[in-house]
């Protein structure tokens, strides 16, 4: 039991570690129609080069965790979750491929450039439509390949509401590290987009809590109300300051931080919905966990690597802190 929430605990932080770190970079790419100019693209591009392959890494130590820990949940997940999954992989390659061949095309740029933009919204998309469909719930017995169950409208909505979430860090990222037309072209962006993400935060809440009953009594039932305010009381502090930091030049960096705690208060608010539901109403963690010696068997493993990616992760972000500077040769 002990074990099973030991990498319960670990799976939510590989995918809060991917959302925020991969989010701002997917939501460059996101953003990419509102930076027309081929300079300013260049720019916008310099400023992720050293990092956004790393920032996947989290995606493949997720599905490594869910793989080896939580079996039966992998396996309902991706049968369930199939098309999107594989759109996404889809769209991630694509995203690559043309960051990598940007920096070296002339002619085909404009073609890279709508490679890595299209890439980066469908994989964004993709990832709000799982998120979605699992938390509405898709009855993994009675889904085949040709089904559609998982598009369903409220699953758009939250669709949606990633990439608005994951635009938002885009333009905080972008005011940290970027001067000038950039910046105020991103703080400007950025406050419509906190607007746009805490009504989206609320309309997908509210939708929650009226079509599942067991999350409204976690909600509301008792005490729980009074105990869990803090986490939408926090969420519109968080956005209030965000909106009224970006742009500040006194405080360049606290908005990215902000959008941070905003994801981290929403991911919160779902742990403590769905919990202890790894596949919302049909599998806890522990109805879904690998035996117990398959479970001893990958911690070490985990308690080597994890600190070691932690510690790169830190160490490059470190290394390339400040502003970015932007020059002929590329990265």
């Amino acid at each position: 039991m002990e074990l099973a929430f030991f990498y319960f605990l670990l799976l939510g932080f590989a995918i809060l570690m991917y959302v925020i770190l991969d989010g701002f970079d997917l939501g460059l790419g996101i953003l990419y129609p509102w930076f027309d100019d081929e300079p300013q693209r260049d720019h916008m591009m310099r400023s992720i080069s050293h990092v956004w392959d790393g920032n996947e890494t989290w995606l493949v130590f997720g599905g490594v965790i869910l793989f080896g820990a939580f079996p039966l949940a992998y396996a309902t997940i991706l049968s369930t979750l199939y098309v999107p999954i594989m759109i996404m992989l889809i769209a991630l390659i694509f995203r690559g491929v043309a960051f990598e061949y940007r920096f070296k095309a002339h002619r085909s740029k404009p073609w890279w450039d709508k490679a890595f933009a299209i890439g980066s919204t469908v994989a964004a998309f993709c990832q709000g439509l799982m998120l979605g469909a699992l938390v509405q719930g898709v009855d993994s017995d009675a889904i085949d390949g040709s089904s559609l169950d998982w598009l369903s409208p409220f699953a758009v909505l939250t669709a949606f509401s990633v990439m608005a979430g994951y635009a938002l860090l885009a333009c905080c990222y972008l005011s940290m590290k970027s001067r000038g037309l950039i910046r105020a072209r991103a703080a400007r962006l950025g406050r419509r987009l906190v607007v746009a993400v805490l009504v989206a935060m609320a309309l997908v809440s509210l939708w929650t809590l009226v079509e599942a009953p067991e999350i409204r009594a976690r909600w509301f039932d008792g005490y729980h109300l009074l105990l869990l305010s803090p986490l939408p009381l926090l969420s519109l502090a968080a956005g209030w300051l965000l909106f009224h930091d970006l742009g500040d030049k006194q405080h360049e960096q606290r908005p990215f931080f902000l959008a941070v705690a905003l994801f981290v208060l929403a991911f919160a608010g779902l742990v403590v919905g769905l919990f202890p539901y790894l596949v919302p109403r049909q599998l806890t963690f522990w109805q879904s966990q690998a035996p117990v010696s398959s479970l001893k068997f990958m911690l070490p493993g985990v308690l080597i690597f994890v600190p070691l990616i932690c510690a790169y992760t830190f160490w490059g972000y470190r290394i390339f802190s400040g502003k970015v500077e932007d020059f002929e040769e590329g990265y």
